[in-house]
Order: structure tokens, then C-alpha cells, then sequence
């Protein structure tokens, strides 16, 4: 429903790009509101589209709970985004993806959120890894905008986390990288960063990684 036309749309690398004629999405907080560009959110549907499911088999009840009672009057199907100043959506993940840090559960599309906030960063992946005194830390894979990074910027972004959202989401690990492992329609695969965060080194499925020089960067740079 988000996806580039042939011919017709310019593409950007990990982007679905502007939704196809007929279908109206929006970037919106949890009651609703329209969030401005280059902030993460809630990726709803506003309007009908064509050829949208009507109903669950037998049923109806649970389609509307589902799809239809998180945010009023808009179809949410629990996915986390953001929209740039050209219009174009970046799909960032599931709003259920969640770590339990020292008992209290984050939302990782929320750190996200803080990350991208700053002027600096282009992109960012937030997922958890064992930690021996919370249960689970966080770790955060950022792209920047310009530049390699540095320790000055990573205490920088922990700080900017900080302020945005509270101490307990501190950021405890910060690894810069040109680009995220993503799909072939530009999901980012949170699975194989759980690993390189927890160090463990096993054979996973990457048929629908898009490339696979940015996994050899990331497991490269652990060495």
C-alpha cells in the first residue's frame, strides 16, 4: 500500500517510499494527533483503501477490536514509522516490540523515536541484549546523517534519550553503522542485531536480507 511506482517515484534506500493512489496514511500519536515530518509515531490509515479486509471469518468483533480500537476513527495494524519533508514513509517496526529493562517494560520504538529526534541521526534500530544487573540492556544501532561518530556523540545521544524519555531508558550500548540491515522492502531485521548485540554467532534465514555487506560491517566491527 506504501510502495514506489515504476517511473513515477524516486526512491530512497530503506524507505516504501509515498503510499499508491487510494490509500491515505498518516504518522499519528497514541489519541490521534498528526505528528510533523521526521517523527516517529504511530503508522495508521485514514480512509479506506481498495481491496481492504472487511471482516475476520466468523468474526467481526475481534477484526474491530484488532484493527480498530487502538486509535479512533484510523486502521492501525501495530506498525511504528515516520515520514520525512518529502512525504516519504520509513517503516521502523513493530509498536509491540518491547524490553523488559530491570522490570519495566520500553517500548523500543519509543527510544527510536528520541534517537531520530536528534539532528545528527538519519536512522536508528533499538533492540535488547542480556544484561547481568537490569535483565535487558539496550542497545542502539544508529546511521547518522554526516560522519562516523565518535564517544563524544555517543554520550551525546545518551543524554538526548535521557532528557526525551527518562533515565531508565538510557541508552547502555551505542554502535554507529552506515546502514541497518533491512528487507528488500526496507524492514529493518531486528533479529539478527538481537545477535550481534548478545555476541552470539549462529546460522539464521537472511534470504530476504538486502544486502549482505552490511551484516559483514556490523559482525567486522564487533571483532
Amino acid at each position: 500500500m506504501i510502495s514506489p511506482l515504476p517511473g513515477a517515484t524516486t526512491t530512497k534506500p530503506g524507505s516504501c517510499t509515498r503510499p499508491l493512489p487510494g490509500v491515505v496514511p498518516e504518522i499519528v500519536t497514541k489519541e490521534g494527533e498528526a505528528l510533523p515530518a521526521n517523527t516517529g509515531g504511530l503508522l495508521v490509515m485514514k480512509q479506506p483503501w481498495p481491496s481492504m479486509l472487511r471482516t475476520l471469518y466468523g468474526d467481526h468483533e475481534r477484526f474491530l477490536k484488532t484493527y480498530f480500537s487502538e486509535i479512533p476513527g484510523c486502521y492501525f495494524a501495530g506498525d511504528g514509522a515516520r515520514k520525512d519533508e518529502d512525504g516519504c514513509f520509513w517503516v521502523m517496526g513493530r509498536v509491540d516490540d518491547v524490553l523488559n529493562v530491570s522490570g519495566h517494560r520500553l517500548s523500543t520504538m519509543e527510544v527510536e523515536s528520541a534517537l531520530v529526534s536528534h539532528p545528527l541521526v538519519a536512522e536508528s534500530a533499538v533492540v535488547g541484549f542480556p544484561h547481568e544487573i537490569k535483565g535487558e540492556g539496550i542497545c542502539c544501532f544508529v546511521t547518522l546523517t554526516t560522519g562516523d561518530g565518535d564517544d563524544a556523540l555517543k554520550q551525546q545521544l545518551k543524554e538526548h534519550v535521557r532528557r526525551q524519555i527518562g533515565a531508565l531508558a538510557t541508552p547502555d550500548m551505542i554502535r554507529f553503522t552506515s546502514a541497518l540491515p533491512k528487507t528488500r522492502s526496507g524492514k529493518i531485521m531486528r533479529r539478527l542485531l538481537r545477535d550481534i548485540a548478545a555476541g552470539r554467532e549462529r546460522v539464521q534465514d537472511t534470504t530476504t536480507l538486502e544486502d549482505y555487506g552490511v551484516l559483514a560491517k556490523l559482525r567486522a566491527s564487533e571483532e
